[in-house]
């Protein structure tokens, strides 16, 4: 059993590292790409650098399909869009103290975070995720992409950089070596829950969610240390909209999702409220230090109450 636990402790780290160094390579590439063909940084950060930054929920919940562990589908997405909010701002605003917002995120993207969540709760609330909830939210995330670029002003006079097809080929690679580390991640985990006797369910909520959000902890973090704070809250608030329609859509594709009864009960409550939180916090286009520690408190709340033995 020692050597056993080592070997999936092993596998997960290393995992987990070429799974995170794979989408901070693909996020780079899709940068470059973006801006060749014009497309502003801002428009990238809260749309390119949001889903590569979501590439690994996504990855590890299609390998979980494929696997037959798909409960860690939700698991991934509620615990990952938890973690964004509680710690990743939580982080941020202690940093940053405080964060200013440039823009006012209420115009489009606030009441569209707050939309997917309210939309993932009663959807699930049959205990069942159909093709035809997988198609409409297919649908939200090309309206969210839609209207986001539609948004955009023109800025002609920017010099756009060349790339050519190594950064397509780069980006194509970094894509591959995304998926082997969620493939190999999920492996880990099924093996490290079965030989701990502990829910997969609970694995995806926390360590899964922990671990596939690094990449908005380190995005946001160094952010905010460049006081550019407010790419960070974008960051979070597109990565969460992405986790939700796109993480939750594109596996149900590939086979059905298992939704737990437990995740309704706590889990996602407390996702829809952080979210609520979320846009309190962000209306008068600030967030405090003051306001980053009760987030912190949120998540250390969370983390306690998943691993507290069920009566």
């Amino acid at each position: 059993m020692g050597i056993e636990l080592l070997t999936y402790l092993g596998l997960f780290a290393v995992s987990l590292t070429v799974l995170l160094k794979a989408s901070d390579w693909f996020i780079d590439y899709a940068e470059a790409i973006g801006l060749s063909f014009g497309i502003s940084p801002f428009i990238i950060g809260l749309t390119l650098v949001a889903f590569g930054t979501s590439l690994p929920e996504l990855a590890t919940s299609i390998a979980a399909v494929f696997s037959g562990d798909s409960e860690i589908v939700i698991g991934n997405v509620v615990g990952s869009n938890v973690t964004n909010i509680a710690l990743v701002l939580g982080i941020v605003a202690i940093i940053a103290h405080p964060i200013n917002l440039e823009y006012n995120i209420w115009h489009i993207d606030m009441p569209y975070l707050w939309g997917s969540a309210f939309l993932l709760y009663f959807v699930l609330l049959d205990g069942h995720f159909s093709i035809f909830e997988a198609i409409l939210f297919s649908v939200g995330i090309v309206v969210f992409l839609f209207y986001s670029f539609k948004s955009e002003e023109e800025e002609t006079d920017k010099e756009r950089p060349s790339v050519g097809w190594r950064q397509y080929g780069m980006l194509l690679l970094g894509g591959v070596f995304v998926y082997l580390g969620a493939d190999y991640t999920i492996k880990a985990i099924s093996g490290l829950s079965q030989l701990a006797g502990i829910d997969p369910e609970v694995i995806a909520l926390s360590a899964v969610a922990l671990g596939t959000s690094l990449p908005e902890v380190i995005v946001s973090v160094s952010a905010a240390r460049k006081k550019k704070a407010s790419i960070a809250v974008g960051n979070v608030l597109g990565s969460n909209v992405f986790n939700t329609y796109v993480v939750m859509a594109i596996p149900s594709f590939f086979g059905t999702l298992t939704i737990p009864m437990g995740i309704l009960a706590f889990s996602l409550p407390l996702m829809i409220a952080l979210t609520i939180l979320f846009g309190i916090m962000a209306n008068n286009k600030k967030i405090t230090r003051w306001e980053g520690i009760l987030l912190l408190m949120f998540y250390s709340f969370y983390v306690v109450t998943l691993f507290q033995p069920t009566s």
